[in-house]
């Protein structure tokens, strides 16, 4: 029987070193920036941008007068 009770040293486990972190240089890194200022960019859509003329907006305004409060 082996185990707790055997007289050899148990040999100690060695955990393989982690791969070191990747940098700002690496090109995986780049790419992936810069998909996600693509993506960024176009999720705005045209939210961001002026729908008007020179002129401004021509359309009449569809617009219920105010009504005072209290009066019937």
């Amino acid at each position: 029987m082996g185990g707790l009770f055997s007289s050899q040293p148990a040999t100690p486990l060695v955990a393989p070193a982690p791969p070191p972190p990747p940098t700002r240089s690496d090109a995986d890194v780049q790419a992936a920036a810069l998909r996600v200022r693509q993506q960024r960019a176009s999720a705005q859509g045209r939210a961001s941008t002026i729908l008007t003329s020179g002129q401004g907006v021509t359309d009449e305004i569809e617009s219920t007068p105010k009504k005072l409060l209290g009066a019937a």
